[in-house]
């Protein structure tokens, strides 16, 4: 009997302290921020600095009329769920608030094609590099050294979870860590825009896109031609080496089907943000946080090379730049913290 009234009552206490918690997330806050979000200010200003470099770009850029209007429905969906925080401020429409910014990177990336198309592409300048500094082409020889099943699912898995990657970082703060949370999602949403305006100003479309435009036999006679503005009006690319019926090949072959553009090669994003993520899932103390997400990160920043995304140079400045503004941003943003206790 004892036993079974201790069991009751722990329930009880479990039952209330659930309550407890989802009653946080809609509690009106006493204080509530009046204006707009830091990275809400951050994503205006990359997009005024995308508007400048188009407006002075204007007659080559090849979509105009539509990248001003997705300008203008996400400036009016970004003030939108200003109102509905203002109106009701909580921990979930704030949430959504960021949520909402971050999900549109999606639509910022493809964006970057958009205008750094109109610049004379770089490839033959990192791909001269590449093998300078390492005697030949490292994407081209990886996926052939390790040319079995298992390791080529490994790596398409890895290139796969980036997104997951994220999404269970930014999480774990809403949900164990708010305190820090908007913090960090700043710090994740202006790393991203960094990367962004490079990828810009520095086109450089990447193994599986200048490979297949120049050929690989030519390739790999150190013949590396500059292409112009060839990637203005090609957008072929070479599929992804490895076990061609897994299915995390297939996922990632299907991704890059949907939403890979000659562009962004130049630091790796990949590598860049996943370390970001990393080192801010060390931040939390959480070692098993660290520890589930390690695999996925090594085999994500091996893969960057194995599937041809991307040179071994632009994974290398990947990960160096991402230190630098992980630290950057997070000693700028030092103010974020929220006054609440750590859940």
């Amino acid at each position: 009997m004892a036993v079974k009234a201790y069991h009751k009552v722990q329930c009880s206490n479990l039952k209330v302290q659930s309550n407890t918690v989802i009653k946080d997330y809609f509690k009106i806050e006493k204080n509530p921020k009046k204006g707009l979000l830091p990275l809400e200010w951050v994503m205006l200003g990359y997009m005024a600095i995308t508007v400048f470099t188009m407006l002075f770009t204007f007659t080559k850029v090849v979509n105009p009329e539509s990248m001003l209007w997705g300008r203008l429905r996400i400036l009016v969906m970004t003030l939108a769920l200003w109102g509905v925080y203002r109106m009701i401020p909580c921990r979930i429409t704030k949430m959504v608030r960021i949520i909402a910014q971050i999900a549109l990177l999606a639509w910022w990336y493809p964006d970057t094609y958009e205008i750094n198309r109109m610049f004379p592409n770089l490839d033959h300048i990192f791909a001269g590099w590449e093998q300078d500094l390492f005697g030949c082409q490292p994407a081209l020889h990886f996926a052939k050294a390790l040319p079995w099943a298992v390791v080529s699912e490994l790596m398409s898995m890895g290139y796969f979870m980036y997104y997951p990657m994220i999404a269970a970082v930014v999480f774990f703060y809403f949900f164990c860590r708010y305190r820090e949370f908007e913090r960090i999602s700043f710090v994740m949403l202006a790393s991203f825009f960094i990367y962004y305006v490079i990828f810009i100003y520095v086109p450089v479309a990447g193994p599986t896109f200048y490979f297949d435009a120049v050929g690989v036999r030519e390739i790999t006679k150190g013949i590396f031609p500059a292409m112009g503005d060839y990637f203005n009006t090609h957008t072929n690319c070479l599929p992804s080496p490895g076990y061609t019926d897994g299915i995390f090949y297939h996922l990632v072959e299907d991704a890059k089907a949907a939403g890979e553009r000659p562009t962004a090669a130049f630091p790796s994003s990949h590598v860049g943000i996943s370390t970001i993520c990393m080192l801010m899932a060390w931040h939390t103390g959480n070692r098993k946080l660290v520890y589930i997400l390690l695999p996925f990160y090594v085999f994500l920043c091996m893969a960057t090379v194995y599937i041809q995304a991307h040179y071994l140079i632009d994974a290398l400045a990947g990960f160096v730049s991402a230190v630098v503004i992980y630290f950057l941003l997070m000693y700028l943003s030092k103010g974020m913290t929220e006054k609440v206790g750590i859940r």
